[in-house]
């Protein structure tokens, strides 16, 4: 609890020298009277100030640490946005991609959308080279943070991120259909963790197939079985 503790001619000077230096109004202070002033002998001599101890209300100061954080925050995240565009100016710079970079913070994390005319290039084969876009910009924004710092990257253009998403839920409730007719387990191509989760997401609750996955990255791979 921040305390400051101040003398005057009377309590209600101190009081005031003291909300100044709080720079609080006196509803947001507890204040305590130390000591009582006293003109001493004749009004003369030996006269002692008032003295008085003011300290911030608990619930101020949690709103204090509050707003501290909620600063510390939004400078974090104007930092982060910084680098991510940053590191991508200079990487399509690189590869000739003329592009507009947009960046916003959303309750998944960052997302980042890229608009230009040869967006093709930078999405690759089955996304490959936007995935791993994607995958460097989080090194590079995630540098200097811990765990429980992480900030998730989502790195899309031209809707491809949607796009891949309603094609791979087509793909996968096309194939259960085609495992539950033929009795027989399917393995897909490799995928991402990003998409393999579409994937199992997609059928976790279909009555005849289950789903997991095996293998190594990059080769990791989907399987959907029979029950």
């Amino acid at each position: 609890m921040k305390c400051v503790e101040r003398s005057a001619k009377t309590i209600e000077e101190a009081v005031d020298l003291a909300l100044k230096d709080l720079n609080l109004t006196k509803d947001k202070v507890d204040i305590e009277v130390l000591e009582q002033p006293s003109k001493g002998l004749f009004g003369l001599i030996g006269g002692k100030p008032a003295k008085v101890k003011v300290c911030v209300k608990e619930e101020e100061k949690k709103d204090e640490i509050k707003e501290l954080i909620k600063k510390d925050s939004a400078e974090d995240k104007k930092k982060e946005k910084e680098i991510a565009y940053r590191f991508l100016r200079e990487v399509l710079d690189s590869m000739d991609i003329k592009a507009e970079i947009k960046i916003k913070y959303t309750e998944t994390g960052l997302y980042i959308n890229l608009i230009g005319p040869r967006m093709g290039i930078v999405i690759g084969k089955r996304g490959q080279t936007l995935d791993a876009l994607q995958y460097l910009t989080s090194l590079v924004v995630n540098k200097n943070r811990g765990k429980d710092g992480y900030v998730r990257i989502i790195l899309d253009t031209a809707n491809y991120r949607k796009k891949r998403e309603e094609t791979l839920i087509r793909l996968a409730n096309r194939l259960a259909d085609k495992v539950e007719r033929s009795r027989k387990k399917i393995e897909l191509e490799p995928m991402n963790p990003y998409e393999r989760r579409i994937i199992h997401s997609t059928l976790q609750n279909h009555p005849g197939v289950f789903t997991y996955s095996e293998g190594e990255e990059p080769n990791r791979k989907v399987i959907i079985a029979c029950k």
